[in-house]
């Protein structure tokens, strides 16, 4: 006689585009169930997102944790939202899954951390590290040996050649490109189509063909 396998209940953190395309993606896991939305906005309460219906907001948290759901995913793009919410709930104690695209191309020799969305179309090859609440948007490229720290957000079909580095809170922009052994400060961000041939240093804005600096 077959073992029924384990169904892992959670809850999702953030009810809006974002969540959507996490959803899509949690229903290509059949040991997962997801029972429910946590969203602040009020006027999306009483809504579901897809055919997820969304429960409550922050406050219900804790009462989730007492009643056994103690897996979440925070689907949140902004950065430092989903920073904050991340780390509330680990403080409460929730542990956290990968949302992981079953048409995504991950090295075996790739380190993951946990709370990571990365999307369909994706490749990330061998020896990239991706640490805590990344997002790999759709189609992004990431090659060997690439360093991404926390609550990083790389958007759709950036390139990453290999040997980058992305610092913690920052965001790549739609169709940018890193070229190889450039080092992408904390909390920067490279806009949409940019091609950076450079150094980006911390809490600066660059954009352009070759990138440059218009804020910082």
């Amino acid at each position: 006689m077959k073992k029924s396998k384990k169904i892992t209940k959670l809850v999702l953190i953030g009810g809006g585009g974002h969540a959507k395309v996490v959803i899509d993606i949690l229903r290509s896991y059949p040991s997962l169930e997801l029972i429910g939305i946590i969203d602040r906005d009020l006027e999306r309460r009483s809504q579901k997102v897809l055919d997820i219906p969304i429960i409550g907001d922050d406050s219900i948290l804790t009462e989730l944790i007492m009643n056994g759901i103690s897996y979440t995913f925070v689907a949140i793009g902004n950065n430092s939202l989903r920073k904050k919410l991340f780390e509330k709930t680990a403080e409460l104690g929730f542990q956290f899954i990968n949302t992981i695209h079953p048409k995504a191309i991950v090295s075996s020799y790739t380190k993951l951390g946990q709370g990571i969305a990365i999307m369909g179309g994706v490749t990330i090859n061998a020896e990239c590290v991706v640490d805590d609440n990344v997002i790999i948007n759709t189609g992004a490229n990431i090659d060997h040996e690439c360093r991404i720290a926390k609550h990083v957000h790389v958007a759709p079909g950036v390139t990453l050649s290999g040997n980058v580095t992305i610092g913690e809170g920052a965001f790549i922009g739609a169709g940018a490109t890193v070229i190889q052994g450039m080092c992408i400060g904390e909390n920067a961000i490279v806009g949409a189509g940019s091609v950076v041939l450079c150094d980006v240093v911390h809490n600066t804005t660059v954009v352009g063909v070759p990138a440059k600096v218009i804020t910082g």
